[in-house]
């Protein structure tokens, strides 16, 4: 059944909003110690609804969070493994500029939205949805919203790389996974990512490279030393990869890899 357009318009701009409160609550007790040491003139009121910060504030934290937002999805998404994983089958092909830059990106952009479709699902649903009716506050609402994103990032983290961090920050040894503080579980699943690119980039090397070394070899039992294997090659692999459906293959297995 297909989705009405404004309830698409409203989860993506939920979605939106969402991420920079959490971005806000981040940068929250930092403005409030400005404040408190003399740093900024700017007021905050205490209500029945809770804290309630001055307009220049509230611009300030809007700001910050939206300059932040790109770590987010680069730090804290599926982003990171795609675009990595593009990258090194465009040089298993050894092609330098296609597909170019954008489509790289692009095409990394659309299937982290694909793949982190039921977390942002989960988070618009959880806590935005009842912040946005004022059936939470805006603490209630991060820590809501934090779940679904911290269970997805836990799936995708290996224990050694929590463990080694939580060891780095001085954590009790005692908590559990689902117990660490962020800034201990965001580095740990940056550095999973990247191992995980990297198992598949070999895998996807492989073949392009049997290819290389086949044709580097006929080239010098025939004698032809002076012309590069690569040029001769770049052919091969390309009627390989669209022989063999490659695209489907590769964006099949790599949304697959994050379950």
């Amino acid at each position: 059944m297909p989705i009405a357009p404004d309830r698409t318009a409203r989860h993506a701009a939920g979605r939106c909003a969402l991420a920079a409160a959490l971005v806000a609550a981040l940068l929250a007790p930092a403005v409030a110690h400005a404040q408190a040491q003399g740093l900024l003139t700017l007021n905050a009121a205490t209500g029945p609804g809770g804290t309630t910060y001055s307009v220049p504030v509230q611009t300030m934290l809007i700001f910050s969070a939206l300059s932040f937002l790109p770590a987010v999805l680069l730090l804290m998404t599926s982003f990171t493994r795609i675009v990595i994983v593009l990258s090194l089958i465009r040089q298993a092909l050894g092609l330098q500029a296609s597909p170019p830059n954008q489509v790289i990106v692009g095409m990394a952009l659309f299937l982290t939205f694909f793949v982190m479709g039921p977390t942002l699902d989960r988070i618009y649903d959880e806590a935005y949805k009842p912040f946005a009716e004022q059936r939470l506050q805006f603490e209630q609402a991060v820590e809501k919203g934090s779940g679904p994103l911290r269970e997805f990032m836990l799936k995708q983290t290996r224990e050694k790389d929590v463990a080694l961090f939580s060891r780095i920050a001085r954590v009790d040894a005692a908590a559990s996974a689902q117990e660490v503080p962020m800034r201990v579980l965001i580095p740990a699943f940056v550095i999973s990512e990247l191992k995980t690119a990297f198992q598949i980039g070999f895998m996807v090397f492989i073949p392009f490279v049997l290819i290389d070394l086949i044709v580097a070899s006929v080239l010098m039992s025939m004698g032809m030393m002076m012309l590069s294997p690569v040029l001769v090659a770049l052919p091969f692999k390309l009627i390989l990869f669209v022989l063999a459906d490659g695209w489907n293959l590769l964006i099949g297995s790599l949304v697959a890899s994050f379950g």
